[in-house]
């Protein structure tokens, strides 16, 4: 008899209570994961911005300020935390957060490890030189005629994950090719030279720190032909021995368990390890 698979998630269960992207209670997420049969799940809710000007948009049409979003963020911390010890008969929970890299996170993020004590990070970026890049087209566009073209946008955000990867050693990458998010010839693109070269760098430091990569299957919900991770880079990431686990990604009730079964055939195939390795969790 086949043993079946655990559902986990390693990065998740962003909600509408706490960021203006997305929907639902977060009390009701963490009860769709237990109705879904999630053996474990990262809830890893987006920092909230240093300055009012690296707010995204959807914040400031919502007529937000980075101090408010402070104050949210601490809510989502305490909220997780006790949904934690609610549902620790259920289900395991980690309360974790994703990171952004505007300018100054270097010391911003370890000052909200500091303050928030979080079990684990998602090291993600979703800025490429302080320019947002996934929030539309429009934005992707912007960025990269900013910085002259795709192929810098991508050398530039594959430098910067590099940087971030040092500098704050997240026990889990995030979407680690979501620069290709609106780039139609992306499976050309990463394989260039110069792009290649540094995403085999980047593959090399995360197999160094031992880091967990996302295996994120939003992708898969938004339309896209295969997860972030694309299929030649998690080629890479398995020869080179790195730990992949699944990541739903989700922004409410509705995109929890969806795809779970697709991506989790993926890593089976590419003989990724399927019992699902937890995250190194912060020793405060």
């Amino acid at each position: 008899m086949l043993k079946k698979i655990n559902y986990v998630s390693v990065h998740g269960g962003h909600s509408g209570e706490f960021v203006a992207h997305a929907e639902d209670k977060l009390e009701n997420i963490v009860k769709a994961y237990i109705e879904a049969g999630f053996q474990w799940v990262g809830i890893t809710e987006h920092v909230p911005p240093e300055k009012d000007e690296f707010m995204t948009p959807d914040d400031v049409e919502a007529g937000f300020n980075s101090t408010i979003l402070k104050n949210t963020f601490a809510k989502y911390i305490v909220e997780c935390k006790r949904l934690k010890k609610k549902y620790s008969s259920k289900i395991i929970i980690f309360t974790g957060f994703e990171t952004e890299n505007w300018s100054g996170y270097k010391k911003f993020i370890p000052d909200l490890i500091k303050e928030f004590k979080p079990d684990y990070i998602v090291g993600s970026l979703h800025q490429v030189s302080d320019l947002q890049f996934d929030y539309s087209r429009d934005n992707y566009e912007k960025a990269a005629d900013i910085l002259g073209g795709y192929d810098n946008l991508y050398c530039k955000y594959f430098d910067e994950q590099y940087k971030m990867i040092l500098d704050l050693k997240p026990a889990v990458v995030g979407h680690f090719d979501l620069i290709r998010i609106f780039d139609a010839d992306y499976k050309t693109r990463i394989q260039k030279k110069k792009i290649w070269n540094r995403i085999t760098r980047n593959l090399e430091l995360i197999r160094q720190f031992d880091l967990i990569m996302d295996f994120n299957l939003r992708a898969l919900y938004k339309g896209a032909d295969e997860p972030y991770i694309s299929a030649v880079i998690l080629k890479k990431a398995k020869q080179l021995g790195i730990k992949v686990v699944p990541g739903d990604d989700s922004h409410g009730v509705k995109n929890i368990g969806i795809n779970m079964e697709q991506g989790i055939n993926i890593l089976k195939n590419y003989g990724f390890d399927t019992e699902w390795p937890k995250p190194v969790l912060y020793d405060y």
